[in-house]
């Protein structure tokens, strides 16, 4: 235990699916070799963390501290662990630790790795006044600023990032589900001078208004047909009906990116909807090669998280509020 730090700590435990999170006092954990104890500032809310509640998620740990959009201060470097030091501000992602060996590990694209594990899934995460993460995957922050403004960044933002960069230079890109990695990444595509096409659910006014602030070219449901046709599509609500959907609005040699970790099954389409070389890819978590991306980029555009934040106890208020879509933007737990 380092000078001044508690013996326990407030986290909210998940300890089955379906059930709500319970406010615990938990011993402060010890970080291991390899790895940094933080002392978290804020943690991002995100849909995946619904997922594992749900019981969608294959392989879970149970009792589980959810949380994987983490900003905190290094509070004890762990043994062997070097670039990192006391009171330093760091983000830690979905991925949380992979083996390092393995044939997609070695060519950079350990999103991929079979062995990995993640962030408040299979690690415990950032629900909690700290946690303990591997060095290999904690981003080195701004010191100043707002960290509810930044916990977005480490998840919306970076997986939103994946799927642009899949898109290549696609200039016309549509986006599905107009909440917390959408917004985002519509700041990035403004600033590179892409046209966005923003979808939302049928008569969620609010949102499509957010869009057009945010500069949309057009704006309406998934149902509609966009003012002309998209060169990308980059899905980020967890509907599979929307792949066919997105594609019958994509041109010849266009792409669908579905971007989410879980998504409903994809309903049976035409091969003539898929024809002229469009292509439908999933984005698989993401590598460090995006995390040091993206977040150099954020500040150059700058991307700017629309947050509604919530203290740590009213972890499941804010976890109802994006269930039921009553959120702009994303929701974020500080511990204050």
């Amino acid at each position: 235990m380092s000078p001044g730090s508690p013996a326990t700590m407030r986290a909210m435990v998940l300890h089955q699916p379906h059930t709500p999170l319970q406010l615990e006092r938990l011993p402060v954990p010890a970080p291991p070799p390899g790895t940094v104890r933080l002392k978290v500032e804020a943690c991002g809310v995100c849909r995946t963390d619904l997922h594992l509640m749900e019981g969608e998620l294959p392989d879970p740990v149970w009792p589980m501290i959810p949380g994987h959009e983490i900003v905190g201060r290094v509070d004890v470097v762990g043994a062997g662990v070097s670039g990192f030091a006391p009171g330093q501000r760091v983000g830690v992602p979905w991925l949380g630790w992979t083996c390092g060996t393995c044939g997609f590990c070695r060519s950079g694209r350990e999103n991929l790795c079979a062995q990995a594990r993640f962030t408040g899934y299979q690690i415990p995460g950032g629900y909690a006044e700290y946690t303990v993460a591997d060095a290999r995957y904690c981003f080195p922050l701004p010191d100043g600023g707002e960290a509810a403004a930044l916990a977005p960044l480490l998840c919306a933002g970076l997986i939103g990032y994946r799927a642009l960069r899949m898109a290549d230079d696609a200039q016309k890109v549509g986006l599905y589900g107009f909440g917390a990695a959408a917004h985002l990444v519509a700041q990035v595509l403004r600033h590179q001078q892409r046209p966005f096409y923003a979808f939302t659910r049928p008569g969620d006014i609010e949102s499509q208004a957010f869009a057009r602030q945010l500069g949309a070219t057009w704006v309406g449901d998934a149902a509609t047909p966009p003012s002309e046709r998209l060169d990308a599509a980059l899905l980020f609500a967890p509907a599979g009906a929307l792949v066919p959907a997105a594609l019958r609005h994509v041109d010849k040699g266009g792409c669908v990116i579905c971007a989410g970790i879980h998504m409903s099954d994809i309903p049976s389409f035409p091969y003539a909807d898929l024809w002229g070389e469009r292509t439908i890819r999933s984005v698989a978590n993401l590598t460090r090669r995006d995390g040091l991306e993206f977040l150099a980029l954020a500040p150059q555009v700058p991307v700017r998280a629309e947050i509604t934040p919530f203290p740590l106890a009213r972890a499941n208020e804010a976890l109802d509020a994006l269930r039921r879509g009553a959120l702009q933007g994303a929701a974020v737990l500080t511990m204050d």
